[in-house]
């Protein structure tokens, strides 16, 4: 869980900036919320999260 947070506020940091410098425009963000919402209740949510957590399993794993 800890790890969906930091994901979350990372991607939502970086979306202000794109947003602010005009490299991504407001609709474009919409959008892109809106299908994460939609990916979430589809079958490849599992994968998905998987993936992530496996991803930061391996950087946190790179580090040590």
């Amino acid at each position: 869980m800890a790890i969906s947070v930091s994901v979350a506020l990372l991607l939502l940091i970086l979306a202000v900036i794109f947003i602010r410098s005009g490299g991504l425009k407001t609709s474009h963000a919409i959008i892109c919320v809106l299908l994460g919402f939609l990916l979430a209740g589809t079958s490849a949510a599992p994968t998905i999260h998987h993936t992530l957590v496996s991803t930061a399993n391996m950087i946190n794993g790179v580090g040590r």
